[in-house]
C-alpha cells in the first residue's frame, strides 16, 4: 500500500485537484490523505467564532459566501450532471448541518464538527472527480478507524484494526481517499490529532498498514543551507531518520516530530515530494543512510540566549549541576545546546519566557554571565567519532569566528557551535564553502 499525503494547498484549486489526482491514478494499491484549503480552514474558524458570540447575522454570511465558493468549485471541477448534483447535495447537507449550531448553545466540540467540514468535503470533492474520470476508488472518514484516548494519545493497535476493516468493505480498490488531522476521542466526539496535522495522520497510517513509504507531497524541499544566505543551496537527496530529526529542530517546516518519531518507531520510510514536479527525487528519509556524504547540511537558530554559570561553591559540583536542571525543569525551559566542567556550565537556550526567574534562583548558587541575540548553528551528517578530519575542517573553517561554545559527542549527527548572531551569515558561507562545495563535498571519514 501506497500512503499519500497532500497539503492543502495542493488542492485548493481546481487545477490543483486535478493535478493531484493525475498523481494518484498510478494502478498502485493507494491512500490519499487530503486538507482544506488554508482560506478554507481559516473560514471555518471564522464561522465558529461568530458561534461562539452568537453573531448569527455575520455567521449566515460567512456560511453563504463559502457555501457557493464550494458550490462553484464544484461546477468548475465537475462535468458529469449525476455526479455534479451528488457533489452539491453534500455540500448543502454539510452546510446545513453548520447552521444547525446557531440554534443550540455553542461548544468548543461544536468548533471541531465545523472545522471537519473542510477536510470532509474536499475528500468527498476529490472521490466525485475520480468517479468521473472512471477511476474506482472509496472514501474512508478518518473517523471510523482513527481515535484519541483521554490521554490524547493514539492506539495504533486500535487504527490497525479499524482500518483493515475498512479496506476489506471493498474488495478489488485500490484507491482510497480519507482526510487528514481529524479523529474521535475517547468520548466518540469530533476531534484534531495533537500537532503534526495530516502529516501524523500519514504515519499513524503508515505505521498500522506498514507500508513500503510514507510520501508526503509538500512544496517545501529540505535544502543542505539556508537560502536566504546560500542562494543555490542543494536539495538533500538522502537522510536518516536522525539527521531528519535534527534538521527539523531548526525548520519545523520540514516535517513534524510527531510524523518523523511514529514513522520511525514503525521503521517506515518517508519520502519528500514536490507536486508541482512530480519526477524530482526529493528527499528520502530512512534508518540505513548513516554511512552516506560524512555532512549532509548546514543549518542554523536565530534569537538564542548564551548563559554561563560558574559555581561559588555554596554546592558540591554534583548538586550544582543537579540544582541547574531542577531549575530549568521547574520553568519548563529546555536548553538546546549544554557543556560543563567541574564548576562551570554553559547553557543555550531558545525559550526566554521564565528567562529572568531561572536566573533569580540561580544567583545564589553561581556567577552568571548572558549573552543574548546568538545563534546556534550546527553541521549534520554522519559525524561519527572517528571522523577526525571533519572535526578539523570545521575548526579551521572558523578559526577567526569568535566561538562561544562547541558541542559534541550526544550523538553521531552533528556538531554544533555557538555565535554571534551577526557572525551566522558568515558562519554559513564559510562552512558551505569548506563543507558542501564540490571539492569536498562527499568526503566520508
Amino acid at each position: 500500500m501506497e500512503i499519500c499525503k497532500f497539503n492543502g494547498n495542493s488542492t485548493a484549486s481546481v487545477k490543483g485537484m486535478q493535478h493531484v489526482a493525475k498523481l494518484i491514478m498510478n494502478n498502485q494499491p493507494t491512500i490519499a490523505i487530503l486538507s482544506a484549503a488554508e482560506d478554507v480552514t481559516k473560514h471555518l474558524d471564522e464561522i465558529a467564532a461568530c458561534f461562539f458570540s452568537r453573531n448569527t447575522e455575520e455567521a449566515h454570511e460567512k456560511i453563504t459566501r463559502l457555501e457557493f465558493q464550494f458550490i462553484d468549485f464544484a461546477n468548475e471541477l465537475l462535468t458529469d450532471d449525476e455526479i455534479k448534483h451528488q457533489a452539491i447535495r453534500c455540500i448543502l447537507d454539510s452546510f446545513q448541518a453548520i447552521w444547525k449550531y446557531c440554534l443550540e448553545p455553542f461548544t468548543s466540540a461544536d468548533e471541531k464538527d465545523i472545522l471537519a467540514q473542510g477536510e470532509l468535503l474536499t475528500s468527498t470533492l476529490m472521490s466525485l472527480y475520480l468517479q468521473e474520470q472512471k477511476v474506482d476508488n472509496a472514501m474512508l472518514c478518518a473517523f471510523d478507524f482513527i481515535r484519541v484516548g483521554t490521554n490524547r494519545e493514539v492506539d495504533i493497535e486500535y487504527i490497525e484494526q479499524k482500518l483493515d476493516k475498512q479496506l476489506k468493505l471493498y474488495p478489488g480498490t485500490h484507491l482510497f481517499i480519507t482526510q487528514g488531522s481529524i479523529c474521535k476521542n475517547a468520548f466518540g466526539e469530533t476531534d484534531y490529532l495533537k500537532q503534526g496535522g495530516s502529516d501524523y495522520t500519514a504515519a499513524l497510517i503508515g505505521v498500522a498498514l506498514h507500508a513500503k513509504e510514507i510520501k508526503l507531497w509538500t512544496n517545501f524541499a529540505i535544502r543542505n543551507n539556508d537560502t536566504l544566505v546560500i542562494k543555490d543551496a542543494d536539495t538533500i537527496r538522502n537522510l536518516s531518520y536522525s539527521e531528519a530529526e535534527r534538521l527539523i529542530y531548526f525548520n519545523p517546516q520540514i516535517l513534524h516530530p510527531f510524523c518523523l518519531a511514529t514513522a520511525r518507531k514503525g521503521n517506515v520510510p518517508i519520502h519528500l515530494l514536490n507536486p508541482m514536479n512530480p519526477m524530482v527525487e526529493g528527499t528520502y528519509i530512512s534508518d540505513n543512510l548513516q554511512n552516506g556524504e560524512a555532512v549532509k547540511a548546514i543549518a542554523a537558530k536565530d534569537s538564542a540566549v548564551y548563559i554561563r554559570f560558574e559555581s561559588n561553591h555554596t554546592l558540591r559540583p554534583y548538586l550544582f549541576i543537579s540544582k541547574i536542571m531542577e531549575i530549568f525543569a521547574k520553568y519548563r525551559t529546555n536548553p538546546c545546546l549544554l557543556t560543563s566542567s567541574n564548576d562551570n556550565i554553559s547553557i543555550v537556550t531558545d525559550n526566554k519566557k521564565f528567562l529572568s526567574r531561572i536566573l533569580r534562583e540561580l544567583n545564589r548558587y553561581a556567577q552568571i554571565w548572558v549573552e543574548d541575540r546568538m545563534s546556534i548553528v550546527s553541521v549534520v551528517g554522519n559525524m561519527k567519532s572517528s571522523c577526525i578530519a571533519m572535526e578539523n575542517r570545521i575548526i579551521d573553517a572558523l578559526k577567526n569566528i569568535p566561538l562561544r561554545m562547541i558541542s559534541y559527542g550526544s550523538d553521531e549527527n552533528d556538531v554544533s557551535i555557538v555565535v554571534r548572531g551577526t557572525d551566522k551569515a558568515e558562519v554559513l558561507r564559510l562552512l558551505d564553502e569548506k563543507l558542501l562545495k564540490p571539492e569536498y563535498f562527499g568526503k566520508a571519514c
